[in-house]
């Protein structure tokens, strides 16, 4: 028996209890949330798992793929990105226009002002600092990754604050909230969508190209499935992450009501924890009223975006587990810790004033054709090329231009 063969059995064994251990913890939180909540509260933290297991075995991150595109002029990981939009649009707008009988849900609608453009460049920064976005840090904190860990719980702090100053920014100039839906209709507002998202992956091939790289293509051979075994132990082609995302961002649109977020919980999570420890958040406008206060006074497994989010890590630890990928060795330097804790609250502050992170602002905004989230893409997408070169600067990477 080989070395690699002998290693890959010990990883095999090691990783065995985990994944058990993932199914029982699953299994069981699905079924108290059933009896404690609603079976349908159950089905969203089931499609959270699946999340996660996708989000993993895909490695559908937006903070490497951006950064890659950055340094590298590798755009396949922003192609994937893109077709992920496409596809969650032509789910999402019928839904949300209220074309099927029978079938309704509410669009991600966030004003257009100076909040949004500030937290989506402040959230950019903080994915390249804090090494992960809002989906990102879930599933590498599934993976056992423990600079997300600290990545996650400056997100939480950072979105807790957020919160106590949101007043103060959406006080600012805004224009308020657009949907192109109103503007040109439900069929218009797909096609237009369609068009912009087709310029931009037109774009993004160009530069891959003057890069002197011939860009990778999406569909290739592997992205034919030929066994079962590859659906469950990974890893998958990029296509069928973008694939998978949608169907199950779907999923949650058509159970939930509203399409598929992430950091409220966080601000949830941070309210809480600074309730329980004796602070007061009675002076705090966000948390006096409509849906938050009604949060805030229940458990956590009321909530859908923090049964979602748990169920995300779960689903990754699931699914690292089987892909023998638990836990992977690695050293934190001062640099790392640092820039973890500046990102992480970048992150958190950044997504309470852009009303959302990757997920519920950029895919959940673009999907339901609303303005501000492109409007979060452009200054998301500058606010990463900021934290490119910070990372440099932090020595976490070689100068732009090299290969890592």
């Amino acid at each position: 028996m080989s070395t690699t063969q002998h290693e890959e059995i010990e990883n095999s064994v090691s990783d065995a209890p985990i994944a058990v251990i993932a199914l029982m913890a699953i299994a069981s939180m699905a079924y108290f949330i059933m009896q404690d909540v609603s079976s349908r509260h159950a089905l969203l933290f089931i499609i959270g798992t699946g999340l996660g297991i996708s989000l993993f075995h895909a490695s559908f991150g937006f903070t490497g793929g951006w950064r890659r595109f950055i340094r590298e002029r590798d755009g396949l990981a922003v192609r994937a990105h893109i077709l992920l939009f496409a596809l969650a649009t032509l789910a999402t707008v019928p839904v949300v226009a209220g074309i099927y009988p029978g079938l309704s849900a509410g669009p991600a609608l966030g004003p257009v002002g100076i909040s949004v453009i500030a937290g989506s460049f402040m959230f950019g920064v903080g994915m390249q600092l804090g090494g992960g976005c809002g989906s990102g840090t879930l599933f590498t904190v599934g993976g056992g990754h423990v600079r997300m860990l600290i990545t996650l719980a400056f997100f939480v702090a950072g979105a807790t604050i957020g919160s106590l100053h949101l007043g103060w920014w959406t006080a600012l100039p805004a224009i308020g909230k657009i949907s192109l839906i109103q503007q040109f209709g439900w069929q218009g507002a797909i096609a237009f969508q369609l068009l912009i998202l087709g310029l931009i992956y037109t774009l993004v091939v160009t530069i891959e190209k003057r890069s002197h790289t011939p860009p990778s293509p999406l569909l290739t051979e592997e992205a034919i499935p030929r066994s079962a075994g590859r659906l469950l132990f990974g890893p998958w082609p990029l296509v069928w992450g973008a694939v998978a995302l949608a169907a199950l961002s779907f999923l949650t649109l058509v159970i939930a009501g509203h399409p598929w977020s992430i950091t409220f919980a966080y601000s949830l999570w941070g309210a809480k924890i600074w309730t329980a420890l004796g602070g007061d958040l009675s002076g705090w406008a966000f948390w006096s009223g409509g849906y938050p206060a009604k949060a805030l006074g229940r458990t956590v497994l009321a909530d859908i975006t923090s049964i979602m989010d748990f169920g995300i890590i779960l689903g990754a630890v699931l699914a690292a587990s089987l892909a023998q990928k638990f836990a992977p060795a690695g050293k934190l330097n001062a640099a790392q810790f640092l820039t973890a804790v500046i990102g992480g609250l970048l992150l958190g502050y950044g997504s309470r004033l852009a009303f959302g992170c990757n997920i519920g602002a950029l895919l959940g905004g673009i999907s339901s054709a609303s303005v501000h989230g492109w409007v979060w893409l452009l200054f998301g997408f500058l606010g990463n090329i900021a934290g490119t070169h910070l990372r440099v600067m932090f020595n976490i990477d070689p100068p732009i231009g090299t290969k890592i």
